[in-house]
């Protein structure tokens, strides 16, 4: 429904020397490389969401690889310094652009991003978009807080899932990049990798129209899986066919 799309994605593969933008879908080892991947959901007028979705996504590539490089030679700030301080330099440009172009005026973005190194993704995350853990052993979680009221409700088990779905005030966000935000409080998380694993990145139009066991339904039951078909894709349109009310963004990552 909607006229443009405003969401925007980046699947990385770095390392000291060089970053490599990763096709749609694909395999790779984490041996000797690292792999970020995000997913975005700009807001604004005109085009002003799609362009500060842009800007954030892109701004990734520029950040990640130096800290390849010093955790190479011993200088690891740590992960949450990293991602904490690549999150305050999108705020600063996402806000700095608002102010200084009319057209960009309260221009933001969420942002929600997995880094993954050898047994390891390191997650930050900001707005209403998610990042899902489905473990190899079964389930499935959501790692992010949805940064709205309506999610605090849901957290806090006021009100059920199917309620938060269909909450008015759903969308309305407390906290993203730029927007008219003075501050960046990013959520940061780690969780081990073990074969089997897989995580789901997206944007709230893929929740929109899917609850969460859904989610995990159309990844994991031999029902819903072609060999053929990319999963990502699969949740995507499974999405679009229920809702297709908002921009519609899926990525996922399988740990072999």
């Amino acid at each position: 429904m909607r006229a443009n799309n405003e969401d925007a994605f980046l699947c990385l593969q770095f390392d000291a020397q060089e970053v490599r933008h990763l096709g749609r879908i694909g395999e790779a080892s984490t041996g000797r490389e690292d792999f970020v991947f995000a997913v975005s959901d700009g807001m604004g007028g005109a085009l002003a969401g799609e362009f500060a979705s842009r800007v954030a996504v892109e701004k990734i590539t520029r950040r990640l690889p130096p800290a390849f490089r010093q955790a190479a030679v011993g200088l690891d700030a740590g992960f949450g310094d990293v991602l904490a301080e690549l999150f305050h330099d999108i705020h600063r440009a996402l806000s700095f652009l608002g102010a200084s172009d009319e057209e960009c005026s309260g221009m933001g973005a969420t942002l929600s991003l997995c880094w993954f190194t050898p047994g390891w993704m390191y997650h930050a995350h900001i707005g209403d978009s998610r990042i899902y853990y489905l473990p190899a052993i079964g389930g499935i979680k959501q790692l992010t807080h949805d940064d709205t009221h309506v999610g605090w409700l849901y957290r806090n088990a006021k009100i059920s899932e199917r309620e938060a779905r269909h909450h008015p005030a759903k969308n309305s966000l407390q906290r993203a990049l730029g927007a008219g935000h003075q501050f960046v409080d990013p959520q940061l998380g780690a969780v081990a990798c073990e074969p089997g694993d897989c995580f789901l990145l997206c944007t709230d139009g893929l929740v929109d129209g899917l609850y969460d066991a859904q989610c995990e339904e159309f990844l994991r039951d031999p029902a819903h899986i072609s060999l053929d078909e990319n999963p990502a894709r699969r949740l995507v349109m499974a999405a679009l066919e229920r809702s297709g009310r908002d921009n519609t963004t899926a990525l996922v990552v399988e740990i072999a």
